[in-house]
């Protein structure tokens, strides 16, 4: 049985692509979930979450808040999951987003090494 893998963070780079390279996990990415309305967007999230063994969190230097990622990782906590969380180093928010270091079970300075370790799984 493969794990599924939930993709959290920024919608504005290819990262997710980059992940996806992985072909021993199945991943859930909110990027291509069909409904666009905010009505709609936490409930597919919050279902997928539930139903991944890993959230995969990627906060790159380009994701100007991150308020999206850091809900996704403290459900996914909350919910059990295993969290490996990226905070790429220098981000410009990098002492506050410290704190979500807490929620993380491992944690990376870049997408490489978090790939790396995801290909583990």
């Amino acid at each position: 049985m493969r794990n599924k893998v939930y993709l959290a963070g920024g919608h504005h780079s290819d990262w997710r692509d980059t992940v996806k390279k992985i072909k021993t996990v199945e991943f859930f990415d909110p990027k291509l979930k069909p409904n666009k309305r905010w009505s709609e967007y936490g409930t597919w999230d919050e279902h997928y979450i539930k139903q991944c063994d890993i959230c995969f969190a990627y906060m790159d230097k380009a994701n100007p808040s991150g308020y999206g990622m850091a809900a996704e990782i403290g459900y996914a906590k909350a919910s059990g999951k295993t969290v490996i969380f990226v905070l790429e180093a220098g981000h410009e928010k990098d002492r506050y987003l410290q704190f979500l270091k807490q929620f993380a079970d491992i944690i990376y300075d870049n997408l490489e090494d978090g790939i790396e370790y995801l290909s583990t799984f």
